[in-house]
């Protein structure tokens, strides 16, 4: 083990806020393990870290299924090195009527945007708590990212909103626990539009206040992960919100 990098496991790095988060602890020397269902979307991402003169590693995992979950981690920790932050940053938003909602539909974000959060979290948890806790008293950092669905549900996002908050809940019974064993567990309400593809093509007046700072920077999102991260245990925060200046609230 004495040979093996500190590693950041990275859950749901996708193209925006994932994928920064990860850029981030790998310029702080951590050997980045990003996952996504796909591993070919992974690559990208990957060729970024490692022209900057970081270490990563890419999975395909699907975070719902704990069996994955479970051997996700076991290969992390026994190739590679202990997990000290573990990052989940799975959405799952899908807008729908709840006059028209599935329940295939609603089970599927639930499983995705709260249920993987379980998964993950648990089994990374079970690993930090085992090792020898270190002089600093903080054995290692788990963060949820969270949404606006995570404080308020909107008309439409019925199965969203119940995720969200279920995952928040979960965070918090997490802290309460975990604290007091070295692990920070933090809880991240992103409030707005964040700079992504998806935004700029779909809602392009949106996207326009970016010139304004009207919208996330997943860059600067990412900034805040890492505060969080090397916080000192005195002064832990479990929630955090982020949003523009402009945002109403």
């Amino acid at each position: 083990m004495a040979s093996m990098q500190k590693a950041a496991l990275i859950v749901g790095a996708g193209d925006a806020t994932g994928g920064a988060i990860a850029r981030r602890f790998a310029r702080e020397g951590y050997a980045t393990c990003v996952t996504r269902r796909s591993l070919d979307k992974l690559q990208p991402l990957v060729a970024q870290i490692e022209a900057a003169g970081g270490r990563a590693h890419a999975f395909a995992c699907d975070a719902r299924k704990e069996e994955e979950v479970v051997a996700l981690v076991e290969q992390i920790e026994s190739t590679i090195g202990p997990i000290e932050v573990m990052v989940f940053n799975i959405g799952a938003n899908v807008p729908e009527s709840i006059l028209a909602e599935t329940a295939r539909k609603y089970f599927k974000v639930w499983e995705m945007a709260c249920f993987s959060g379980f998964l993950n979290g648990r089994e990374v948890a079970r690993r930090m708590v085992a090792r020898a806790m270190p002089k600093s008293g903080h054995r290692g950092t788990i963060i949820f990212t969270g949404a606006t669905a995570s404080l308020r549900g909107a008309a439409n996002f019925g199965a969203f909103s119940g995720a969200k908050m279920a995952l928040r809940a979960l965070a918090q019974s997490m802290a309460r626990e975990l604290g007091p064993q070295g692990i920070h567990v933090a809880h991240v309400v992103v409030d707005g539009a964040i700079d992504t593809e998806f935004i700029r093509s779909n809602f392009p007046e949106r996207y326009a206040l970016k010139d304004s700072d009207g919208i996330l920077n997943p860059e600067h999102i990412a900034d805040s992960y890492w505060m969080l991260h090397a916080q000192p245990r005195d002064a832990w925060t479990h929630e955090l919100d982020l949003r523009p200046w402009s945002e109403k609230f």
